[in-house]
């Protein structure tokens, strides 16, 4: 078994190493060829229209998704791939009905069209782009993950032995969860908001293994996306203010602080409604910058063999082992970090909700 899992890990490594070797574009820089690295690094973090896979032979290996956009024209339905792959003389990327995949600071990588020779966007744009795509395929999965021990559950009574395999694993991580992190925080309010907070975690952390795994249907970056992570940080937003108690809001219009503090100058009722929002923005970007921050590492890691082989073959193949194994390390990591973070955006999603169900004190209620 220890040799099978090294195994394993060679051959995830070289497979994440794929796409990169086949996406290394280079440019010319005085007549010498170099690595475009951060073209590289954007062209796997960035969203699209596409998902593109590999190169084999210069081709491309795309898989095109459905674009959906209401334009001047009216409502226009097609695949991505009736878009050029290769840029016009202007940089953009033309397709049908007029629109074209722009390539400028305002709207790049976005569908644009020109009306009345001023470059606009459509007016509704709701095409599936890769981000979208592995929304979707991410939430199949944590539905099976949920309905298959859901199934177990209903077909076994609670004193029967405890399941093995798949329904197991899902069971051991419900269970730490709740236990450890839920019912401790929240206390007895933990059922009420355990659905919501599992939710999150089995979410976040499919979502993060899938962006680990190199090939489709794994490989987007979905929590690395802010958007993403802005909605799961509005949520638990949402659920804290809208289910706080009489006791919290007071706590943050009138404080228990001296007068002088809150009149004239309100000084801490201003530093206690601005805490509502610097809570769930907390959320949003921690989990957005480390998951971002861990798929450009090992993204790095894998161009350093590139890099080094532009500068002499006998650096490139001295840096080839340690790339490898640094981003064979990095890639173990980040499974790691992967679990890490979708526990602690649960956690403080909790603690936050936990905060907002303060009660009187003590010697208020005493009165």
């Amino acid at each position: 078994m220890r040799y099978i899992g090294r195994l394993l890990c060679m051959a995830l490594m070289l497979l994440s190493l794929t796409p990169v070797l086949a996406s290394a574009e280079t440019k010319d820089d005085g007549g010498k060829k170099t690595i475009d690295l951060q073209s590289i690094l954007m062209g796997h973090i960035k969203d699209s229209y596409e998902w593109h896979v590999t190169d084999v032979n210069g081709k491309p290996i795309v898989i095109p998704l459905p674009v959906i956009v209401y334009s001047s024209t009216g409502w226009h339905v097609f695949l991505s791939s009736e878009f050029a792959h290769n840029a016009d003389a202007s940089g953009n990327r033309p397709g049908p009905y007029g629109l074209y995949i722009a390539n400028n600071a305002k709207y790049e990588n976005k569908i644009c069209e020109k009306v009345g020779g001023i470059e606009k966007r459509p007016v509704l744009d709701l095409s599936v782009t890769k981000t979208v795509c592995v929304l979707f395929i991410d939430a199949i999965i944590l539905i099976i993950c949920v309905l298959i021990p859901a199934r177990w559950c209903r077909k076994h009574k609670v004193d029967d032995p405890a399941p093995k395999g798949f329904v197991g694993l899902v069971h051991m991580f419900v269970m730490s969860v709740y236990d450890d992190v839920v019912k401790p925080t929240l206390g007895k309010d933990a059922d009420k908001y355990a659905p919501y907070l599992l939710t999150c975690f089995f979410f976040i952390f499919i979502a993060n293994v899938m962006g680990v795994v190199p090939f489709p249907p794994g490989g987007g970056n979905l929590t690395g996306n802010i958007t993403c992570t802005m909605f799961l940080a509005l949520c638990t937003f949402i659920i804290t203010n809208v289910t706080g108690t009489k006791a919290y809001w007071k706590e943050i219009f009138w404080p228990d602080v001296p007068l002088a503090l809150k009149f004239p100058m309100p000084l801490m009722p201003f530093i206690e409604f601005f805490s509502i929002f610097t809570k769930p923005l907390s959320l949003m970007i921690r989990l957005f910058a480390n998951m971002m921050a861990g798929h450009a590492i090992a993204l790095s890691l894998s161009c350093i063999i590139f890099i080094m082989f532009a500068i002499n073959v006998i650096a490139g193949t001295a840096m080839t082992v340690v790339s490898v194994l640094m981003s064979i390390f990095m890639m173990l990591l980040e499974l790691l970090v992967c679990y890490i973070q979708a526990l602690v955006f649960t956690m403080l999603s909790a603690v936050f909700i936990s905060l907002a169900h303060v009660k009187e004190h003590a010697v208020e209620n005493a009165k």
